[in-house]
């Protein structure tokens, strides 16, 4: 059975949600191994290990951590050059669509970004799709090179099944080319003790109905112990920070459940989050769009339909 590499997304090695994600979809069509690029590998190991890893290759090199993407995408590169799998998967965030871009330019291979699922078919590897704002289903396979496939997150529940997590060190050789976009300075953001958007397994929105007072929404997020998004009319209006911004222009989610607190559902929206398994909507207009996509809606003023769910929550949690 051929491998299919999976890049670890982590922080310092502690392996993001994602990661697990990955290899229980690597799993299905040959033997996950995982990527680990820095030097905290250690730190990763047993996690990468739980979740089904059978080999790690570590790619250490100054310049993986030093520079933008494209020494990434020349490191990756060389291995799959070296080990010929049968897919490459990669988390689709920001970074991870602009190294598969790369990396299939450089491995001449077909490239498949925002899928959200993979499974062995017809002697390969086929995905699932959701394009046009979740309008349509799109089943795809590459049809020259390796498969190079970015992953939305929350597109499958991650499988504990353990394996041996094999750890392999790969040299690479960076190209002074790949090293003209240095990082100068990094800032972390201030933590907010919730989960990350894009990668959380509930998000509850507000917009234009929370008329800038994103107290009820917070705190109702906090209870789901979900993160918390924004359309953009509330970021637009400065009512809430525009990195939380959910839609077209803004992040994709795709949440096990999506609560959307006065916000109408234009298409700008709905293209950021309608992949979402579950969708709830409160608004007090009974005619806005929103209500034609969820599963369940709620009629009525978000500031006094949030604070009963928050106390009903809390009351069931104990």
């Amino acid at each position: 059975m051929s491998e299919v590499l999976v890049l670890v997304d982590h922080v310092d090695g502690e392996v993001r949600k994602t990661t697990a994600e990955l290899l229980t979809l690597a799993a299905r069509v040959g033997e996950p191994a995982a990527v680990f690029m820095g030097s905290q590998v250690d730190v990763a190991l047993e996690a990468l290990a739980r979740f089904g890893a059978t080999k790690v290759y570590v790619l250490d090199d100054a310049a993986l951590g030093d520079f933008l993407v494209a020494p990434k995408a020349e490191a990756l590169a060389q291995l799959v050059a070296t080990t010929l799998p049968a897919a490459v998967l990669i988390p689709s965030s920001a970074e991870g669509k602009e190294i598969a871009g790369r990396l299939a330019i450089k491995a001449e291979s077909g490239i498949i970004t925002d899928a959200v699922d993979v499974v062995a078919a017809y002697g390969g590897v086929q995905t699932t799709q959701s394009v046009f704002a979740g309008n349509f289903t799109v089943t795809a396979s590459v049809t020259k090179g390796t498969p190079i496939i970015t992953v939305k997150p929350n597109s499958v529940t991650p499988i504990e099944i353990a394996g041996a997590a094999e750890v392999e060190t790969f040299t690479v050789e960076i190209s002074e080319a790949a090293k003209t976009a240095r990082i100068v300075e990094r800032q972390p953001r201030e933590a907010t003790g919730r989960p990350e958007l894009t990668e959380a397994a509930i998000v509850v929105s507000g917009g234009r109905g929370t008329g800038g007072d994103f107290t009820a929404v917070e705190a109702f997020a906090d209870a789901l112990g979900a993160a918390v998004g924004a359309s953009r009319a509330a970021v637009d209006s400065g009512w809430y920070p525009h990195s939380f911004q959910i839609g077209q222009t803004g992040k994709t989610v795709s949440p096990r459940l999506y609560v959307a607190t006065g916000i109408s559902g234009a298409i700008q929206h709905r293209a950021g989050m309608q992949t979402s398994q579950t969708i709830v909507a409160v608004n007090k207009d009974a005619e806005a769009p929103i209500f034609e996509l969820v599963d369940f809606g709620v009629v009525g003023d978000l500031k006094k339909v949030l604070p009963q769910a928050t106390d009903e929550v809390l009351r069931r949690k104990g």
